[in-house]
């Protein structure tokens, strides 16, 4: 049985390894004299295909998901010529409000970016200006709910405006001569759900590696040893990285990120116990970490008066998203090494665990298939299906309590070995595919 939960874990998670991921747009405003201009860097395929992106993060599970990949494989010219047809289209969908004033846009360039691995979103950009009316002093911009989240930035001002907009919202009055930023403290608040959503749903790998720190010991000591010296490290890079002191490329850091958890995920099964070593080594693949949370500020950018604040936001919301993580796993194997020190029943391990993997199964057939909750379907087998395959582990620990240490043997050992075959296909894919 430990054999087919580690095989349906590793097809889970190891199948959405190159998720189709689907990355915030970017939007740079600038103003020159009565002509505005927006340079867009965004999926466009996805948006040509006709799919809602509101919510989504991965656009695997999306019925669209094989259009997506088949415009990913056009040249550069032949989706710049299917976005060339949907002008009209694209112009209208963005509004644009100098009071109650609509200013009409026009597309000034269309560039595709090259092709690439069909599984992983491409970089389009597109440009558009209007001209203002006169005597507007500030704008309103809308993005369409369907095409997911925008990250707009005032470009050429002092004190520029940062915002992120999603849902249909409008962004609210944005002076075009500067001024608008965000105070300290909301660049704060703002920045505190970008580094969760961060971690919680998007960062399957750093969510790995934090679980393989949590299965080396089920005591509180080793826990917090560990994730203080990772919170340590990948701050140090992150506040390096977002300074612009530190600059590694992607194609090195994501490897040795999966390397890191095939390591942690190894050393959990092999040990024999505590090692003074595991914090030190933990630290210095914090500092990777670092590096690829410091790529995802890039992506947002940070405002440029409020710095600090919204650094410290991301940061604390990347912690966030790693205690909820840590919290959601302990919650779910408290009953099993409370079962394991013989303070519960085997019965009572036996009933919850039964349990709590049938309502993880009948919830994934739902969000996956039935469309209740739109906007967490996509997420939901990549993270339900390893809740029922680790509620199914802990069954097994609650039934075989008699065994010596069956906690470790039936659920961490197992778990540990699930993320080192995850990590390992990562690894393998980001090297060699």
């Amino acid at each position: 049985m430990v054999r087919s939960v580690l095989i349906a874990l590793f097809c889970t998670l190891a199948g959405l390894a190159t998720a189709h991921e689907v990355r915030p747009t970017i939007a740079d405003m600038t103003t020159d004299g009565d002509m505005l201009r927006l340079s867009v860097t965004l999926n466009a395929e996805a948006i040509v295909a006709g799919a809602d992106l509101e919510g989504v993060e991965d656009t695997n599970a999306l019925e669209l998901s094989d259009e997506i990949d088949a415009l990913r494989a056009l040249s550069p010219e032949e989706l710049g010529a299917r976005l060339s047809e949907m002008r009209g289209t694209l112009t209208d969908r963005i509004e644009i409000d100098a009071g109650t004033e609509a200013v009409p846009l026009t597309m000034t360039e269309i560039s595709p970016g090259p092709v690439g691995n069909v599984e992983i979103p491409r970089d389009t950009v597109l440009g558009f200006e209007g001209r203002l009316p006169a005597g507007a002093d500030s704008i309103t911009v809308t993005w369409p709910a369907e095409w997911g989240t925008l990250v707009l930035r005032q470009q050429g001002v002092a004190e520029p405006f940062t915002g992120f907009l999603e849902g249909g919202t409008p962004s609210g009055p944005i002076d075009i001569s500067g001024g608008g930023a965000e105070t300290g403290l909301q660049a704060f608040l703002s920045y505190i759900p970008v580094g969760f959503e961060h971690i919680l749903p998007m960062g399957l790998d750093h969510i790995l590696f934090v679980l393989g720190l949590f299965f080396l010991s089920a005591r509180l000591g080793p826990l917090l040893w560990q994730v203080s010296a990772f919170t340590l490290a990948h701050t140090v890079t992150l506040a390096l990285g977002a300074l612009g002191y530190v600059n590694v490329p992607g194609f090195i850091v994501e490897p040795i990120i999966a390397a890191s958890i095939v390591f942690v995920a190894v050393e959990n099964i092999v040990s024999k116990g505590w090692s003074k070593w595991r914090p030190l080594v933990v630290f210095a693949f914090g500092l990777l970490h670092g590096l690829g949370f410091a790529s995802v500020l890039g992506e947002f950018g940070l405002p440029a008066g409020q710095f600090i604040p919204a650094l410290i936001g991301f940061n604390i919301g990347v912690e966030l998203g790693q205690l909820t993580v840590i919290g959601i796993v302990f919650a779910l194997v408290f009953v099993a090494l409370r079962v394991d020190a013989l303070d519960y029943s085997e019965r009572t391990g036996q009933v919850f665990y039964g349990v709590m993997a049938v309502i993880f199964i009948i919830l994934t057939v739902l969000l996956s298939s039935s469309g209740l909750l739109s906007g967490f379907e996509a997420s939901a087998p990549v993270f339900l299906i390893p809740l029922a395959a680790l509620s199914l582990l802990c069954l097994l620990a609650a039934t075989n309590v008699d065994k010596l240490d069956a906690y470790r043997t039936f659920v961490a050992i197992p778990a540990s070995a699930g993320i080192a075959l995850v990590g390992t296909y990562w690894f393998v894919e980001r090297v060699f595919l």
